[in-house]
């Protein structure tokens, strides 16, 4: 049966009934026939088909199904989640808090707000916390991070776990929307062999719309993914959220920028001397790396220790108690300072002081580690990793596929957050304006101009910050004036018309050491704001 669609000049008219289209065209060896056979579970007959699969049910490939499956313009898209392993979720929480946290920004809170995770969160546990302190080991250099003197959250600290556990049943309270495939690891994937470079849909004729039903010896148009259990699926667009040994971004031939920190991050659950409010993360850079505390709760905070491979084997073969003074040494001592480097500061702020705003940042002492969970100690390495693109022909990179970062400033997580709201957005509008999908080749086409320019901004921002602070206390000692960088920094930012920029994806903050005095940040990412945010920077002497 031939299918006969009469040529359209018009986008708007040809999306309108081209969903239908798509829909009957379900893959290059499918042939029309009944929606029974478009429901093969690809074991037999022909391959099942989906307009969307999701590769990777992390956190934010989670996220992404959800928030793919709360969008209403995509209300009538076959949409597939992908898991390699068993379902995730507590039946219950432990009494034990996971050595496995993430600093969730305001901007990922509203990500999960909008799909009705963090409703499930709150009636878990979090912790906001109100100010951030970071401060030098070889110096006395500090700076403090808060938001209207204490009246508004900074972040939130949230056990992955928990995260995971409430997307869990938001997946579940969508499941005829979105269809989940648990233990389901994928072997290979099969890449269309060409696709238009130019063409955009408006000038799609019913000639063009044929090629793709002439028979099965024809160049399939989409994705095909091969399961280990024998499973073969087809798809328009594959989702990629697979972690840094991203399967579908090797395959797909998109290189990587990697680089080996030669760190190790070691992590801890804490339990403090005695209950305070707990409002604060703190956080001190040392000469072999910055360490971290991050509260959980009145009297437990969580560790993040980065340091050389070496030290981390001598901290993890340490006894409970020898570790618990080795971090408050680290937290507490001032034995790296050194009477040079404290009067160099000196001298280096009072030349800035004649340039730079006045600020100060008051001081405060971190609390006292009394012990730690037993077991909770464990180390993963840290590295960098860059995919040159994040599209390609049917294919999207969003997380630690397309980005991996230093857990410095807590934002791994939050730019993969940023990812799914920035594909989301992009990908109703694609359905809005009557695109297809997975032509990401057109010019014209919003997942190849718009998702990279926004996305990509965001991450080398962050990427930007390391050549100035580096991953130790040696070039924080040069920036000892960055208190005075806080009060612009934290300025309220305003869009051109005069409103208030939605929350950045990810709440940017990057000191760029390089030859000029300014440096300039878009204060959000929406395309139509203009206002920028400037701060001065230190020069690296």
């Amino acid at each position: 049966m031939a299918l006969r669609v009469l040529p359209v000049c018009r986008r708007r008219v040809l999306g309108q009934f081209l969903p239908k289209v798509k829909r009957s065209v379900r893959a290059c060896s499918l042939s029309a026939g009944s929606a029974k056979e478009n429901d093969d579970d690809g074991h037999h007959g022909q391959p099942a088909f989906y307009d969307i699969i999701v590769s990777g049910g992390g956190l934010v490939g989670s996220a992404m199904a959800c928030a793919l499956g709360y969008e209403p313009m995509l209300a009538d898209q076959r949409i597939l989640l992908l898991e390699a392993g068993k379902r995730k979720h507590l039946d219950k929480l432990p009494g034990t808090y996971s050595n496995r946290v993430s600093a969730l920004s305001p901007g990922s809170v509203t990500l999960l707000d909008s799909i009705g995770a963090w409703e499930q969160i709150s009636t878990m546990r979090f912790k906001p916390f109100k100010r951030m302190q970071v401060w030098d080991a070889c110096s006395d250099a500090l700076i403090t991070f808060d938001k209207e003197d204490f009246v508004e959250d900074l972040a939130f600290i949230v056990e992955n776990d928990v995260v995971m556990t409430a997307l869990t049943k938001q997946l579940e309270s969508i499941k005829d929307q979105v269809n989940v495939l648990y233990k389901s690891r994928v072997v290979k994937y099969t890449w269309p062999a060409a696709t238009p470079e130019s063409e955009e849909l408006d000038e799609w004729t019913s000639e063009s719309v044929e090629q793709t039903m002439e028979g099965p010896d024809e160049p399939c148009p989409w994705v095909k993914v091969e399961l280990a259990d024998g499973k073969v699926l087809q798809t328009r667009l594959l989702i990629a959220a697979d972690g840094i040994n991203s399967l579908a971004r090797e395959s797909s031939g998109i290189r990587t920028i990697r680089c080996d920190y030669d760190q190790t991050a070691i992590v801890a659950t804490l339990h403090l001397a005695e209950p305070t409010e707990n409002n604060v993360a703190w956080q001190r850079f040392l000469p072999s790396g910055p360490i971290a505390m991050l509260p959980l709760s009145e009297d437990l905070s969580s560790l993040v220790w980065s340091t050389s491979p070496h030290h981390a084997e001598e901290l993890m073969d340490m006894s409970e108690e020898t570790f618990v003074d080795a971090i408050n040494s680290v937290f507490w001592s001032d034995s790296q300072r050194s009477e040079f480097t404290d009067t160099a500061s000196s001298a280096f702020r009072s030349a800035l002081s004649l340039i730079l705003p006045t600020g100060s940042s008051v001081r405060q002492l971190p609390p006292s580690v009394a012990s730690i969970d037993p077991g909770s100690r464990a180390t993963f390495p840290l590295g960098l990793g860059h995919a040159t693109d994040y599209v390609a022909p049917r294919l999207v990179l969003v997380g630690d596929a397309a980005h991996r970062v230093h857990p410095l400033a807590g934002q791994g997580v939050n730019l993969g957050f940023g990812d799914v709201a920035a594909l989301r957005d992009l990908l109703s509008l694609a359905i809005y304006d009557g695109r297809e999908l997975g032509w990401s080749r057109c010019p014209s086409n919003p997942l190849l101009v718009k998702l990279p320019k926004s996305r990509i901004a965001a991450h080398l921002h962050f990427h930007s910050s390391f050549p100035a602070f580096g991953t130790n206390s040696h070039t924080l000692q040069s920036h000892s004036s960055l208190q005075a960088l806080h009060s612009t920094c934290t300025s309220m930012r305003q869009c051109v018309s005069g409103t208030t920029c939605p929350p950045c994806w990810p709440l940017t903050f990057s000191i760029v050491s390089t030859q000029q005095t300014t440096q300039h940040l878009y204060c959000c990412e929406v395309s139509d704001c203009k206002q920028q945010m400037r701060y001065h920077h230190l020069r690296n002497k």
